[in-house]
């Protein structure tokens, strides 16, 4: 086990909700925190997101996202995975830390395994590499992930439905986001234990059942 697969999340429990752009991360965590806070909402609940999802954050996620910010000049794949690290590491100091501690509920829109599937598998970093970074870091294991798992064209067309898309969202390069839900799916193959695949490409309410299905047989699971 590695440094952070080994590293106390205080007493609450800690989810995150992974995919490709499009596969309905904010829409299925807006809806699984409403039910955890109907179901347990004794714990209290804190959802959140990366990158930007703390008080110093979006300058960070302006810096990362936004296409016109940088005035044309592109940002390295070197110089992407660091600033995904900073905003997460403060992110986790400020937020996902303290309400852990408190025995929240956390729901996070995307964490370590977005950047090995877009940083690695997308932008052929090595994984090894990254993994030492986020080794190094120290940055907790979740309790569970959810891989919303949908299929390339789908995600495509919800996405074209947004209007304007961010800079990672429009990346030029076609075979990027097919490499990247590649190796989402690697991670759930490597990490049955924590990663649970959920089919998103079925409408919303049918995918937020069976996220709540997930989340029961866990939670039962751990209570045998």
């Amino acid at each position: 086990m590695t440094a952070a697969e080994t590293m106390k999340i205080g007493k609450g429990v800690f989810i995150t909700i992974e995919g490709v752009d499009g596969c309905g991360k904010s829409t299925q965590a807006a809806r699984l925190c409403e039910w955890l806070e109907n179901t347990w909402g004794d714990r209290g609940v804190l959802r959140t997101f990366e990158p930007g999802g703390w008080g110093g954050g979006m300058l960070l996620r302006r810096l990362l996202l936004d296409r016109t910010l940088l005035d044309g000049t592109a940002l390295t794949s070197r110089t992407e995975l660091l600033l995904f690290l900073a905003d997460r590491s403060g992110h986790l100091d400020a937020e996902i830390l303290p309400a852990l501690e408190r025995g929240q509920w956390v729901v996070c829109e995307r964490y370590t395994d977005s950047t090995l599937a877009y940083q690695a598998w997308g932008r052929g970093i090595d994984a090894e590499e990254i993994d030492g970074l986020l080794s190094w870091c120290r940055f907790p294991i979740p309790n569970m992930t959810i891989l919303l798992d949908v299929d390339e064209e789908t995600a495509r067309s919800r996405l074209s439905l947004r209007g304007k898309l961010d800079r990672m969202e429009s990346e030029p390069d076609a075979g990027f986001m097919a490499r990247v839900a590649l190796g989402y799916r690697e991670l759930a193959r490597r990490y049955p234990e924590r990663i649970v695949v959920v089919d998103a490409d079925a409408d919303v309410e049918r995918v937020a059942a069976q996220v709540r299905e997930r989340v029961e047989e866990r939670l039962r699971g751990e209570r045998t």
